[in-house]
């Protein structure tokens, strides 16, 4: 089974035979011990720290179709080496496109897509209420924003809704998270305290893990319906991570600090900012790993899926309604 693999330390990447040869390099020039990765193993790569690597490599990785994912040091994704587009197809491209330049299709998706990550937001909600924590009134208020979805005329109309509704969601976080930290405002260039830092990381994960699956369908991830299509922007999978990260992302961050899995000396503090520390990436790395590849009964499928594999049944999903074959339903959490 393909994994991926995180480089959190700077180096220089070559290709051995049919194996990837890693050499860490120190802050000093110092090499360590290389690190040979079979390819036939690897899914994609992500690199936190700078990556020293040729031409021959990127032809070779291509070639084995291994994307690689870079992020500056604030841990924003900055772009993607991907491999050739192998499954574009020419009819999914066209009928991608017309979806997205007429105004009452687009709008038809777009709503799917917040009304999916409201109800998904609420099921967290429901969940500490359930715990006898005193949400009620903020489920309340995202029940009044979200009947207001299906009404929505515009995208613009739309985000503004949306933008409401997590913000009323944000507001719970520090009722539900017992740990010593406060969510605040919403901070994310740069995020200024921890929660937002873990916000904004593992919404990083969410946007990439989900770009990762549109490669593996017909899907152009370039032209997307809630956010607006950008140059060099793959916001398809914005649109898709949407309803995911309640899911995946925010549940996590529960956990690892309820658990005290993340403390506050995995955080690094500076002027007007607070990032992860290295050993707070690889423990929230090595949860989310965990997480995505854990399966579950797919309540349609019948069978065990991973949350991996969900996304890309989404894409799936949402191919057939752009393709007029069947309508589009987010996913919904049951649990």
């Amino acid at each position: 089974m393909k994994k991926t693999y995180y480089l959190f330390n700077p180096g220089r990447m070559s290709r051995k035979d049919n194996t990837l040869k890693f050499v860490p390099i120190d802050e000093d020039g110092v090499e360590g011990v290389p690190k040979y990765i079979p390819v036939e193993g690897v899914s994609d790569l992500f690199c936190f720290g700078s990556l020293d690597a040729n031409s021959a490599l990127y032809n070779f990785l291509g070639k084995a179709g291994i994307a690689v994912h870079f992020f500056d040091y604030y841990e924003h994704y900055t772009g993607s080496f991907s491999p050739k587009e192998y499954l574009l197809a020419g009819k999914m491209q066209v009928e991608q496109t017309k979806q997205y330049i007429d105004p009452k299709k687009r709008i038809v998706i777009a709503q799917k897509f917040v009304s999916g990550a409201a109800f998904n937001m609420t099921k967290n909600l429901r969940y500490y209420i359930n715990r006898e924590k005193d949400l009620s009134h903020l489920l309340e208020d995202i029940d009044r924003y979200a009947v207001l979805i299906a009404d929505a005329k515009a995208v613009d109309e739309l985000m503004g809704i949306e933008g409401n509704i997590r913000q009323t969601y944000y507001a719970a976080f520090d009722d539900i998270i017992s740990a010593d930290f406060s969510m605040g405002n919403r901070d994310k260039r740069p995020p200024k305290n921890e929660i937002n830092a873990l916000i904004s990381y593992g919404n990083m994960l969410c946007y990439t893990l989900c770009l990762s699956q549109i490669y593996h369908t017909q899907l152009n991830p370039t032209i997307s319906f809630l956010h607006e299509p950008g140059y060099r922007r793959y916001s398809l999978a914005l649109d898709l991570a949407e309803i995911f990260k309640p899911l995946l992302v925010d549940r996590l961050i529960f956990r690892l600090l309820n658990k005290k899995e993340i403390q506050a000396k995995d955080f690094d503090h500076q002027i007007n900012s607070c990032l992860l520390k290295e050993s707070g990436r690889k423990t929230f790395t090595r949860v989310w790993e965990e997480r995505i590849n854990e399966t579950f009964k797919h309540p349609v499928l019948k069978r065990n899926v991973s949350y991996k594999h969900l996304i890309k049944l989404e894409c799936y999903k949402l191919s057939k309604h752009i393709l007029g074959l069947e309508e589009y339903k987010p996913f919904k959490a049951r649990w």
